[in-house]
């Protein structure tokens, strides 16, 4: 209750207290000039706003400044860190926005280009404008961040407000960074357009533009990143699953955008090695996208890499930094074997044309294809090659690093998941080849192309095969050493189960048997202690409250299975343990079995992959766009 009433308290001062500030912001503006902000209308807009927003705020924070003095549960809570925290990020930005409004301007108009070859977000604005909503946002952060400040000093617990405080700050990277890269390539664009005498064309505003974002995006990226850097000798700070994923998120983002810009640079280049009628003047404009997107992206995925690759190696842990980077060279590993497999296609697919084709010319559509084919495999064969052959070399190596990684969960989906494209892929393939022979046989009529869309097919389905075929036998390979190698572990290791009369031990051996463990198990009774020297034991939770003290002396692992003994309560935790006991005072019955993770806290973690997928996805489309001017 204390939660949902919480949320909305802070999500209704939120809003308001947005309200209140553009509010101000459209007041003072429509004071300042009337005739660019709007006049009467824009004046009377502002004012309702104010009115109708400052009440509302002043409850619902007052209740908010109350609950938080009165109680320390609601002063550390996370809902308020994220509150102060999104409050400082809605008042910041748009500060930052508007002084790159103002900047951008003002190289346009120095340029000798106006104000109105600016983004189109900024044309309209003045400097009165830009002043006005910096100064007002400022007032408010101003406020907001002294009271953080002040919690900081008052906090016992700073967990969560340490955990927000991080996500803040990496969110001030990403926008610093993607302002940056950007700028750097409207700048880069520009650099290498040769213009053309054709009337709304790239100008001299790209360039322009792109050093606006240079000037405001840079700093605020080097200042954010340095903070972060600095706040690294806290070793929570240092192993932040956030920081690992953010670093991944950029690594893969810079990696899979240059993969592509490359693609589309040996695809330029081969269609014009292959005698494409481009003047010299088209040819580098068409240079000048791919360049420009992937220089500034290969910086930031060689920089990151390299961060990256030296938060695994302060894990420590051979094991898990070998885990660590699987997920890396498993995605690009993947990446390279589909842009492989489509090169390789697509060339058989040209050469099929070529040979039954017998009035074949290189025409412009035949030059694309052939361009798009070479491409493919000189980007995908090094990519694939150099990513997967480290993983099948570290699978293929014995011992207790060889077990871990053909054990590894990320090897397994990548092996499937190449199975089900094989499978699928073929599958429709062979439906394709047995429908158009079948086709041919009943109707008796194979048509001028029967040749070519059959031999186009059957290729497409041998390309399969092999992809198939392959992955099967490495996961057949894996299998087979991993069962050898647990088999042998598993015979080694001697368990005692504590059977109290309940059946435990039979229970136990079927479970065994059905993982097809090969585990020594040896049953006995709570008052007996067998001869033999035993790795773990098993015994029930009503056993465990009440143990003899053979048991209470072992030394090795204790496993509890949970059961259904009266007046026995299986508490996680100490906020478990309340909620049971508070259950119990009021005549409720107390669930006996420990529960499972927080539904609310699986729906953050959806949420949270979802929002990163997102986030890498709409960088990759507004690369390639940049690249192909969609």
């Amino acid at each position: 209750m204390k939660t949902i009433r919480r949320l909305y308290f802070y999500v209704v001062a939120f809003i308001s207290v947005e309200v209140v500030a553009w509010g101000l912001i459209g007041l003072l503006r429509s004071i300042v000039n009337k005739t660019v902000s709007g006049g009467a209308e824009a004046l009377a807009q502002a004012l309702a706003l104010i009115l109708v927003g400052v009440p509302i705020f002043l409850v619902h924070w007052l209740w908010a400044q109350k609950a938080a003095a009165g109680e320390e549960e609601e002063q550390e809570a996370s809902l308020r860190a994220v509150y102060l925290y999104a409050i400082l990020l809605a008042t910041l930005i748009p500060v930052a926005q508007n002084v790159l409004s103002f900047i951008d301007r003002t190289l346009a108009q120095a340029a000798g280009l106006g104000a109105e070859r600016a983004f189109s977000a900024f044309r309209y604005q003045t400097l009165a404008d830009n002043l006005i909503a910096i100064l007002m946002n400022l007032l408010l952060a101003a406020y907001f961040w002294n009271i953080l400040r002040g919690e900081w000093t008052t906090l016992k617990n700073r967990e969560n407000f340490a955990e927000v405080r991080r996500l803040y700050r990496y969110l001030w990277t990403l926008y610093g960074l993607l302002m940056t890269i950007f700028g750097a390539q409207q700048v880069l664009r520009f650099l290498i357009y040769i213009p053309g005498d054709v009337l709304g064309q790239m100008g001299r505003e790209t360039a322009v533009n792109g050093a606006a974002l240079l000037i405001v995006g840079a700093p605020v990226w080097v200042y954010s990143w340095r903070v972060i850097q600095d706040s690294l000798t806290d070793p929570a700070e240092m192993g932040s699953t956030l920081r690992l994923g953010i670093l991944y998120l950029l690594s893969l983002g810079g990696a899979i955008t240059v993969i592509t810009t490359a693609s589309m640079l040996v695809n330029i280049l081969v269609t014009r090695l292959l005698g494409a009628d481009w003047s010299a003047q088209y040819f580098v404009q068409q240079l000048g996208g791919p360049i420009s997107v992937g220089v500034p992206l290969g910086m930031v995925w060689m920089y990151h890499s390299h961060w990256l690759n030296r938060h695994i190696e302060a894990v420590g842990d051979k094991v898990r930094q070998a885990g660590m980077k699987r997920l890396y060279y498993y995605i690009l590993a993947f990446i390279g074997l589909a842009v492989l497999f489509t090169g390789v296609a697509t060339l058989l697919s040209f050469i099929i044309d070529m040979t039954t084709s017998p009035f074949f010319s290189m025409s412009d559509a035949g030059r694309s294809t052939l361009a798009v084919a070479i491409s493919s495999i000189v980007v995908g064969l090094p990519l694939w090659l150099m990513t997967w052959r480290p993983m099948q070399a570290e699978a293929l190596a014995q011992g207790e690093m060889g077990d871990h990684a053909r054990r590894s969960v990320l090897r397994k989906i990548y092996l499937y998941l190449a199975l089900f494209a094989a499978i699928l892929g073929g599958m429709a393939s062979a439906v394709g080849l047995i429908y158009q022979l079948f086709r041919a046989l009943l109707t008796g009529d194979v048509g001028s192309d029967f040749l070519n869309s059959l031999l186009n097919t059957f290729q497409v389905l041998f390309l399969f095969s092999v992809v198939f075929l392959y992955h099967l036998s490495t996961l057949r390979r894996d299998s087979a050493s991993l069962a050898d190698a647990l088999a042998e572990k598993q015979s080694a290791f001697a368990a005692l189960v504590v059977d109290a009369g309940d059946g435990a031990a039979d229970a136990v051996r079927t479970a065994l048997s059905k993982l097809g463990a090969k585990v020594q198990v040896t049953a006995t009774t709570p008052d007996k202690k067998p001869d033999g020297e035993f790795q773990a034991v098993i015994l029930s939770g009503s056993l465990a409250v009440n143990a003899p003290e053979w048991i209470r002396s072992f030394g090795g692992n204790r496993i509890i299975v949970q059961n259904e003994a009266q007046n026995l309560v299986w508490a996680e935790d100490a906020v478990q343990a309340a909620e049971s006991l508070q259950r119990l005072a009021e005549g409720q019955e107390v669930q006996k079995k420990k529960t499972a993770r927080s539904p609310w806290m699986v729906v953050v973690y959806v949420f949270a992959a979802l929002f990163a997928l997102q986030l890498l996805f709409i960088l990759l489309a507004v690369g390639i766009s940049l690249v192909t001017g969609f």
